[in-house]
């Protein structure tokens, strides 16, 4: 665990979105084998998003390939009665979208309670001051570079300028909560964002459009985050 005097580690977490889902299995396995932190699993109701997407049955059955964590992103409306499923499908981190929340403190308690890290998500367009009541009650902030609910989108570099305040906050209050951005990260777009403070990257066509291979990725994304994480 990172003091907040001290860099946080950087984190690579491959949305497995995009993958080729008759070989998803595989596909995580070799995401794992390359090197990757995390498998980010990006959770759709086809409601607060207009696509469909993973299952907690899916989940848990990729879950004994596996040794690294899985975080689930929930893009899903008013999403605590999912939660639990989350959870026992094998999630250690799981992320709800405050805009997506009725009751964001109450939904943030229940995922500690389930014995998971709770997360909190914001938009693009969600100012900052939306989850700063909720900041000591999470492991974890997902900035969204991108509209949710689509893969291979274009960056949003606007967004930069809330994690640089995010990280501000976080230092001032002593918190150990991770920064992690979603959305068009890439060799050309990663060294910026950790430059404004993130530590994890949620990557996706980047990672499997790399023409050499999925290591190759990992490590050349790694490497240019490290540069320059502060």
């Amino acid at each position: 665990m990172s003091t907040p005097s001290t860099p946080r580690p950087i984190e690579i977490s491959p949305s497995v979105l995009t993958a080729d889902y008759a070989r998803l299995g595989e596909v995580c396995v070799e995401l794992e084998m390359a090197g990757a932190d995390l498998i980010h699993w990006d959770v759709m109701d086809g409601n607060f998003v207009p696509n469909l997407s993973f299952g907690a049955e899916v989940i848990a059955s990729i879950r004994p390939l596996l040794s690294i964590p899985f975080e689930a992103h929930l893009m899903v409306t008013e999403p605590t009665w999912i939660l639990d499923a989350m959870v026992n499908a094998g999630c250690s981190t799981v992320m709800v979208h405050q805009e997506a929340c009725l009751h964001l403190h109450r939904t943030l308690g229940r995922i500690r309670e389930l014995g998971a890290t709770p997360a909190v998500v914001i938009n693009p367009a969600t100012p900052l001051e939306a989850i700063v009541e909720v900041l000591d009650m999470v492991g974890l902030v997902l900035i969204m570079s991108v509209n949710p609910g689509f893969g291979g989108q274009s960056y949003i570099a606007s967004v930069e300028s809330k994690m640089r305040r995010l990280r501000e906050l976080v230092l001032e209050r002593g918190l150990d909560v991770d920064i992690e951005i979603d959305g068009g990260i890439a060799p050309a777009t990663i060294a910026s964002a950790a430059s404004a403070g993130a530590n994890r990257f949620v990557v996706g066509s980047a990672m499997f459009r790399d023409p050499e291979g999925f290591e190759h990725a990992t490590s050349e994304l790694r490497s240019l985050a490290s540069a320059v994480a502060i």
